[in-house]
């Protein structure tokens, strides 16, 4: 299959084609040409869109869908189209589904349902047995089956020793582990961010400290065993200090930040709105300064949607009886252009591949294309229209983006929206 991509902007800044306008010419999904006007005899697919722009495919490093188990949520299939859409080559997926995503046949059953996709699906395996935290899951089978790290999703690992085996296990294989950064005996039953709103709304709060207890913890264990540890969705300015401390140390530790804890504040809670009930929750302005210079800084590493479906049942009820979580793919790019530039926007949703054992995509002839496509031009209110996932709990609903993303291609693959 022969591709042509005419007049793209190149944003890619370790290309020679850096900022360029050029024409992409690919055959059989690898780059063949990359120049000014090529002529291609015949080209399959010739694609021309208003202010194109191109990137290496972006990487999501937490995202969560339903299937198995909880469908209504979201499917494999929708759920990969929406991050084609969206913009995002590759993502992990969590492995909160039912049954949970803790043993070999169970990773190579969620691959196989990927099977062809343009976007590469890698499986992240539950750390524990049905995510439970009690006992370690079959880590070294899972990873030859093919999971890129080992977390059990939005659950705190409150067994010190259990954290500290299995950061010592994985050292066999090279393996991540992943902790959700949470003392749940300090968070006890909060719902959102400690301070004056929770007491405005009367509902119970989770202190930064409960973040923080837990990563402090975390990172005297990884300081004592080796290994890599990941610290996923971080949202306090003092989980950022340990983070950078960490790293001055020499410590192999990486973390995340959700997008929507990068743009909201817990003011937009004062309408009850469930989609707004996030964990890590909301925190105030003050913090989200904080984690935008520490993601600028580089102290953390990358940022995520953290796109989590979740169906009507589930979230048009009273607030403190909602689950956690809003979806975040589509919105991505339209709300990390509204707070930093095209360039750091661009990187932001490129970091991590390395991270996780992934290999890092080139625009370079004689490259597999793995392109996102999109403009950074206009703005628009997002609306249940941009919404492609199957549940609509988005909590960037009426809020401005800019940009537009038209969607990827990924090897002889093409998804996009014109």
């Amino acid at each position: 299959m022969k591709i042509l991509l005419r007049s793209a902007r190149i944003i890619a800044p370790s290309s020679p084609y850096h900022q360029k306008k050029a024409d992409i010419f690919i055959e059989n999904g690898i780059i063949k040409e990359i120049g000014a006007s090529l002529k291609v005899k015949d080209p399959d697919r010739e694609i021309v869109l208003k202010d194109l722009h191109v990137s290496v495919g972006w990487f999501d490093s937490s995202v969560t869908f339903g299937e198995p188990g909880y469908e209504e949520r979201e499917t494999i299939k929708n759920g990969l189209d929406t991050a084609a859409l969206s913009g995002f080559t590759a993502i992990a997926l969590n492995p909160c589904t039912n049954p949970v995503i803790d043993d070999n046949g169970t990773v190579t059953s969620i691959l196989s349902k990927a099977q062809g996709h343009p976007v590469n699906m890698h499986p992240i395996g539950a750390l524990t047995r049905n995510s439970q935290g009690k006992d370690l899951a079959d880590l070294y089978d899972m990873s030859q089956a093919g999971a890129i790290a080992f977390g059990d999703h939005k659950q705190a690992v409150m067994n010190s020793n259990l954290l500290k085996l299995a950061l010592q296990y994985v050292q066999n294989f090279g393996g991540l582990v992943q902790s959700f950064p949470q003392d749940n005996n300090i968070a006890g039953k909060g719902v959102i961010n400690e301070d004056e709103n929770s007491t405005r709304l009367g509902l119970r709060g989770i202190a930064p400290l409960a973040e923080e207890m837990q990563i402090a913890r975390d990172l005297s264990l990884l300081e004592y065993t080796g290994g890599k540890l990941h610290i996923p969705t971080i949202s306090t300015s003092g989980a950022v200090k340990l983070i950078k401390e960490a790293k001055k140390k020499g410590l192999d530790v990486s973390c995340s930040v959700a997008i929507h804890n990068l743009i909201f504040s817990d003011d937009v809670l004062m309408e009850f709105d469930t989609n707004a009930k996030v964990l890590p929750p909301l925190r105030n302005k003050k913090t989200l300064k904080k984690l935008q210079a520490g993601l600028k800084e580089g102290t953390i590493d990358m940022v995520t949607t953290d796109h989590t479906p979740i169906d009507i049942e589930h979230k048009k009820v009273e607030f403190e009886q909602a689950l956690y979580g809003t979806i975040g793919l589509e919105s991505a790019f339209g709300a990390l252009l509204n707070i930093t530039s095209l360039e750091e926007t661009i990187d932001y949703l490129t970091r991590g591949r390395s991270r996780f054992g992934l290999p890092v995509p080139e625009i370079a002839k004689g490259e597999k294309a793995n392109l996102s496509l999109f403009t950074p031009k206009g703005k628009q209110i997002f609306t249940q229209e941009n919404i492609f996932s199957s549940s609509r709990n988005s909590l960037f609903l009426e809020h401005e983006l800019t940009g537009k993303v038209y969607g990827i291609i990924s090897g002889n693959n093409i998804l996009i929206k014109e």
